[in-house]
């Protein structure tokens, strides 16, 4: 069960990472377009909007785990 939560952990700060790119094909042309700045903070915004459904996400499966446990 740790196995699973710390492997569920590990994927969700790896797609986290402020490196990654997050962008669909109409917002990577309109970032092609601002230049490099406002495309990385463009970025970074979606980046962070991405964050709060993972983070609900794993509280509900964290929720889900703890209470398997205690019923087996």
């Amino acid at each position: 069960m740790k196995r699973v939560i710390r492997l569920l952990l590990i994927v969700l700060l790896l797609t986290a990472a402020h490196s990654a790119d997050a962008q669909c094909s109409i917002c990577t042309k309109t970032a092609q377009q601002l230049g490099h700045k406002p495309a990385k903070g463009l970025n970074t915004g979606i980046i962070y909007l991405m964050i709060a459904p993972f983070a609900i996400m794993g509280f509900v499966g964290y929720r889900y785990f703890k209470g398997q446990k205690i019923r087996d």
